[in-house]
């Protein structure tokens, strides 16, 4: 739930708000996971068989923005240029 926050600089009032974002990155479909095969392989020698397994990871991020375009803007950014790899892991970006 966005937060807003008014500053208010010589009459001049910026309403702040808290923008909370999920980011979920995974390995591309078309290639190979390695530690997704490794964590298979521990799960088999479990006992438990299981078809595939993807190992990712989950960013949450608050942005103090007014804009709200421009914190989608910001949170694609670091998607794509800090969170991820391009090459060989795909994105998903959530308004939380």
């Amino acid at each position: 739930m966005a937060c807003g926050i008014i500053y208010i600089f010589n009459e001049v009032r910026i309403n702040i708000v808290e923008h909370r974002f999920r980011v979920i990155v995974m390995p591309r479909k078309d290639l190979l996971d390695p530690q997704g095969r490794a964590v298979k392989g521990v799960i088999s020698e479990m006992g438990i068989e299981v078809k595939d397994v993807k190992v990712g990871k989950v960013i949450e991020i608050v942005i103090e923005e007014e804009d709200e375009g421009r914190a989608w803007e910001t949170v694609e950014e670091l998607s794509r240029k800090v969170f991820s790899n391009p090459i060989i892991e795909d994105y998903k970006i959530e308004k939380i």
